[in-house]
């Protein structure tokens, strides 16, 4: 009996045993699925190129990138997990309420210069993606640096009734009548890639005119003017055919034989470029159906 008693015990630990061992893989495997899945995002959203400086050796998303607009010059914040300087104290409510809602840890109001204008579209499986990559990026003890804006913009408490006036925090919402390609090109454009941010004109007060969605705007990042990417054949890209499109999102060829430069070519080499090819060719599906608009 005690035999028995001892056998049965033994087999009952190497069960124990083989549970635990299969446990960590699979989550183990899990974390290492949805990291992955925050890269895309991270790559899609754009994340590198805005928040790492451009002088020589810039640590990755250490911030300091100087974003120059109309309404004055914003310097991009640390999103590495250090704690002080970073995000390294953010959970991931804090995470979702600055892409949705764009309000800090500490209830700041952030400027739509981060366009969470268009993030707040965002799934909650994205979020919960990225804030898994972006708590394992190198941290960086940089700390942030204050915009150059005039003084009528420096009243942050402001950015609550531009808020109301301007920003919907609402979530992406599928179309049922169209199909999985379409509202995931949707998606890619106009929640994580955000390119309404730079190719839809804005309003005296910084927002963005919906009327004029994709548009093309002479008033850019940095100087650049973003052209027009509606179905118009003289004015936007009505003329490109589906193959045309996929070429100049993934290498920034144009038709002409020209090549994207200024800020699209570093939204091509730090963004674009990584899309699978399914996600291209569901951007090109939504592209096709935008609504055609003069310049």
């Amino acid at each position: 009996m005690f035999a028995y008693s001892a056998r049965r015990r033994a087999g009952g630990g190497v069960l124990l045993l083989s549970l635990m061992v299969w446990w960590g893989v699979a989550v183990g495997d899990a974390g290492a699925e949805l990291q992955q899945r925050g890269e895309y995002v991270f790559r899609i959203a754009g994340c590198k190129g805005c928040h790492t400086g451009k002088e020589e050796g810039a640590a990755p998303l250490a911030g300091g990138r100087r974003l120059e607009t109309p309404l004055g010059t914003f310097l991009s914040p640390n999103i590495t997990p250090h704690p002080e300087h970073g995000i390294g104290r953010w959970s991931l409510g804090d995470v979702s309420r600055a892409l949705r809602s764009g309000e800090s840890r500490e209830s700041i109001h952030l400027y739509p210069a981060f366009p969470y204008t268009s993030y707040a579209g965002m799934v909650d499986e994205d979020i919960q993606a990225l804030m898994a990559y972006l708590e394992r990026v190198p941290k960086a003890d940089k700390p942030n640096q204050p915009h150059e804006l005039p003084w009528y913009l420096r009243y942050r408490p402001l950015l609550y009734l531009w808020k109301l006036l301007f920003h919907d925090p609402e979530p992406f919402v599928r179309q049922a009548e169209k199909s999985a390609a379409w509202n995931r090109g949707a998606y890619l454009v106009n929640v994580l890639g955000h390119c309404g941010e730079c190719h839809t004109p804005r309003n005296i007060f910084g927002a963005l005119d919906r009327e004029r969605h994709l548009g093309g705007n002479p008033g850019g990042i940095e100087g650049d003017s973003a052209p027009n990417i509606t179905t118009h054949p003289d004015d936007g890209i009505g003329d490109w055919s589906p193959g045309e499109i996929r070429e100049y999102v993934r290498s920034g060829l144009l038709p002409d034989g020209d090549v994207a430069g200024g800020i699209m070519a570093e939204v091509i080499e730090e963004s674009l470029e990584y899309l699978s090819d399914e996600d291209i060719d569901a951007v090109v599906t939504y592209l096709r159906t935008v609504p055609a608009l003069e310049d």
